[in-house]
């Protein structure tokens, strides 16, 4: 992993048009800025081109970054915005701010028979337990485990999929994650929430039967 310097020798650098430091952070941040622009848009060609006008944003902006935020926040916000633009320009998502009130920041994320009622032993815990899964290292190497994850992930919707990229993926911090994509602390915690449920129950579905057929 490329080790990078501080933000303000690397801003610095930049500004001087220093091509080592910029062939650095363009291997450093490259793949998971492609990871994230791919929840954006349709195509993995379409999220090159997304890193790349990203990019070419940075330096032409470069000497008007204030350090108000952290570097890589500030590439990461231009990033989300370029790609934003480019999947409302395919007609397949739907603007940032109107999904706040839909399924994705709403309803359950398992279903509420599983759990005890009132009436139970102890309300609001599992009815049954979950059953355990084969260990992580079995799983990581199990390649139709990796398929069946990249499907549901690539059927999350965009804000769903950004959070977990970032989160899980990019293992990025809460408060980076919202500073990047300019969503609440709660906003962050619901999506985070719901992409990873949604994967552990397609998990569940895939190892209590696919994986024994």
């Amino acid at each position: 992993m490329t080790t990078l310097p501080p933000d303000d020798e690397l801003v610095a650098a930049l500004r001087r048009g220093d091509a080592a430091a910029f062939a650095a952070v363009l291997d450093a941040w490259s793949a998971p800025m492609l990871r994230l622009a791919r929840s954006f848009v349709s195509t993995h060609a379409t999220a090159e081109e997304v890193v790349q006008d990203t990019w070419l944003a940075v330096l032409k902006g470069i000497h008007g970054f204030e350090g108000r935020s952290a570097f890589k926040t500030w590439v990461y916000r231009i990033l989300v915005n370029t790609a934003k633009k480019r999947g409302l320009a395919e007609r397949r998502s739907v603007p940032w701010t109107s999904l706040l009130s839909q399924d994705e920041d709403h309803g359950p994320t398992v279903d509420p028979a599983r759990f005890q009622d009132a009436d139970g032993a102890y309300p609001g815990h599992w009815r049954e337990a979950p059953a355990a899964w084969t260990s992580p290292e079995d799983t990581a190497l199990n390649l139709e485990v990796r398929r069946v994850i990249t499907t549901v992930l690539d059927e999350l919707p965009a804000r769903q999929r950004a959070v977990l990229s970032l989160r899980d993926v990019g293992d990025h911090t809460a408060e980076e994650v919202c500073a990047m994509l300019q969503i609440s602390a709660a906003n962050q915690r619901v999506l985070l929430h719901r992409a990873r449920a949604a994967v552990r129950e397609r998990l569940a579905e895939y190892l209590g039967t696919g994986a024994k057929t």
